[in-house]
């Protein structure tokens, strides 16, 4: 009970800034536009900063991180086709199906993930977060965008894939990062300097806008969460669960317990506004936003406790 008091506590504070996030919510002040421009910021500058400076002071090579990126890969993968035998079984709709490819398999690994690997693991792990990261981002936009829309009413063509996947800060931060790191590049200090203000501002913002979102979402008819519940259960502690074991019965060359954690985060905002842009099942989506980043205010502690 201790080992989990203390776990508890070591994510605390980032939940208490999503508090004052969704208390703000409800003030006058407050104006549905600050979501928008606060993400915005986060995209585009915060975690971009954050990336570049966690590769810029990559002291390993790349080659190290080839067994993360690779069962990170196949878990993700995994996710996103388990949403169609779940949706049989389950008897779901179309739009429904589509919406469980994102769920199942994007949680909120940059927003809240980096923040309580940081706060968890220290530092030292920002490199591997990072990563991580990218390697979600990179499945979410190509392969989850292909399913998603080879299953929708309209084709997918290469060229948009492509197209998206060059547009996305995130990912073109990642490529620029490794790049420097792999040419041993030296950035200036005064340069690093900046980069670094920007990186420590990301992690405030973009839990407090998560507060702003929850707070400004209608919680709608009690009986829609039962089915909710269910796939944010599934989320939570099925789907983590699942990839520990296998981890355990197969064994890493890697310590796993980031890939884990990071398995173990609520849904992303992403798969969210990506529901909204191909017409899915919205407000599902939403609700499954609202309530695993609840419940994981419990399940969290319970996955760093297990993990050690």
């Amino acid at each position: 009970m201790q080992s989990y008091w203390l776990s508890f506590t070591a994510i605390l504070p980032l939940f208490l800034v999503i508090l004052a996030g969704l208390i703000f919510s409800r003030s006058k002040s407050f104006k549905k536009e600050w979501i928008d421009v606060l993400n915005d910021y986060a995209l585009w500058i915060g975690f971009p900063a954050l990336i570049l400076v966690a590769l810029f002071k990559l002291d390993v090579p790349l080659s190290s991180y080839l067994g993360l990126l690779g069962w990170n890969s196949a878990y993700i993968v995994f996710s996103m086709l388990l949403a169609f035998p779940v949706a049989k079984v389950f008897g779901l709709g179309h739009k429904t199906m589509r919406t469980l490819v994102l769920a199942f398999s994007f949680g909120n690994v940059a927003y809240l993930g980096i923040p309580v690997l940081l706060s968890v693991y220290g530092k030292e792990i920002l490199s591997e977060s990072t990563l991580l990261s990218a390697v979600y981002l990179f499945w979410l936009f190509t392969l989850g965008i292909i399913l998603v829309e080879v299953f929708g009413e309209e084709k997918v063509s290469a060229g948009i894939v492509i197209k998206r996947l060059a547009a996305n800060p995130l990912l073109l931060a990642v490529l620029a990062g490794l790049l420097v790191s792999a040419l041993k590049i030296e950035i200036p200090a005064i340069a690093m300097k900046s980069l670094d203000l920007l990186a420590s501002s990301v992690t405030a913002i973009v839990l407090f806008s998560l507060g702003l979102f929850l707070g400004t979402h209608p919680l709608g008819k009690w009986n829609t969460w039962f089915p909710v519940l269910g796939f944010s259960l599934a989320i939570l502690l099925i789907l983590p669960a699942v990839y520990l074991g296998v981890v355990r019965l197969f064994g890493t060359t890697f310590d796993a317990r980031s890939s884990i954690l990071d398995a173990a985060m609520p849904m992303g905002l992403t798969p969210y506004v990506l529901s909204v842009k191909y017409e899915l099942d919205a407000p599902f989506a939403a609700k499954v936003v609202v309530l695993t980043t609840t419940l994981s205010v419990v399940t969290l502690p319970l996955w760093i406790h297990i993990l050690g």
